[in-house]
């Protein structure tokens, strides 16, 4: 008896520690993805862009899934599940987009940091989670972090900030609902499905606006790196959220602060102020807190 309490403790530990370093990986690579997004999006529509990318993703997919053999791999056993967690991933896709559209990108981004806080709770809510006080403590200081890094300012409310808030809660349960598939479907399953749904609505909205405009070489290649990202990223994340407890890995979205901070100084000459340096400091002791 004793020799399994000591165990148990110590295998879960190890296990929430890879599937931290995971998640804190995948959100690196997908801030690598949105440096391209960005540099696209000067020349293309935000939906044309989003196709482009999410093909490219599809096509290294196919690949991947054919010279490893695993082509059944990307059909998924419960297409239920995975559907769901396509379709609440890309109404945030849309939520979050329009919340940008209509609030300052401080604003939104605070919003949709509260990712890690619904996590924890629907986690504890719906998986029997538990997180002890100190964790806890983790969470609610990395969201103070966020806070500190962006210097959010103070504005009525509106629909965006209800859109923003909505994407955070979607995010969210598409995470949990990572932890709840763990055995029951393969990763390759939710991440074709989540990029061939989309493809369809990215389609659907450019065909819808201004059409699809010309692609030149340099664009196809942006794209094709930025598919390989986002390809990377979501693999990444499927397998730190499914490896680990949801409510340790979530919190490592606030990284992304840290990343998009460097990724401005190479590629968009952006300063680095000392409030975000503060606000990254403070998002490392959260993730080492949650760890705890």
């Amino acid at each position: 008896m004793s020799v399994d309490a000591n165990v148990a403790p110590a295998s879960t530990g190890t296990r929430n520690l890879r599937a931290a370093a995971l998640g804190f990986i995948s959100f690196a690579v997908f801030s690598g993805a949105d440096v391209l997004v960005k540099l696209l999006s000067e020349r293309f529509q935000v939906p044309q862009v989003t196709f482009m990318v999410t093909v490219a993703a599809l096509v290294f997919l196919g690949f991947h899934a054919a010279a490893t053999g695993a082509v059944k791999a990307l059909l998924p056993r419960h297409p239920g599940l995975a559907l769901l967690r396509a379709l609440l991933l890309t109404a945030d896709t849309l939520l979050i987009h329009y919340a940008f559209s209509v609030l300052p990108l401080a604003e939104a981004y605070l919003l949709a940091f509260l990712t890690p806080l619904m996590v924890a709770i629907l986690a504890c809510i719906l998986l029997g989670e538990r997180l002890s006080p100190l964790a806890w403590t983790g969470v609610a200081i990395g969201f103070a972090g966020v806070a500190v890094a962006l210097r959010p300012g103070i504005a009525p409310l509106n629909l965006g900030h209800a859109a923003a808030a909505a994407s955070a809660l979607l995010f969210a349960l598409s995470l949990v609902l990572l932890r709840r598939a763990r055995a029951g479907e393969r990763d390759l399953a939710l991440v074709s499905t989540l990029l061939v749904v989309l493809a369809a609505v990215a389609l659907a909205a450019a065909l819808a606006g201004n059409g699809l405009m010309p692609v030149g070489a340099f664009d196809l290649a942006a794209a094709g790196t930025g598919g390989v990202l986002l390809l990377g990223g979501h693999l990444l994340l499927v397998r730190a959220f499914r490896s680990g407890d949801a409510s340790v890995v979530a919190p490592f979205q606030y990284s992304q602060i840290v990343w998009g901070c460097l990724y401005g100084v190479l590629f968009f000459a952006t300063p680095v102020e000392y409030h975000t340096v503060l606000g990254a400091m403070v998002i490392v002791l959260s993730g080492w807190l949650v760890l705890k």
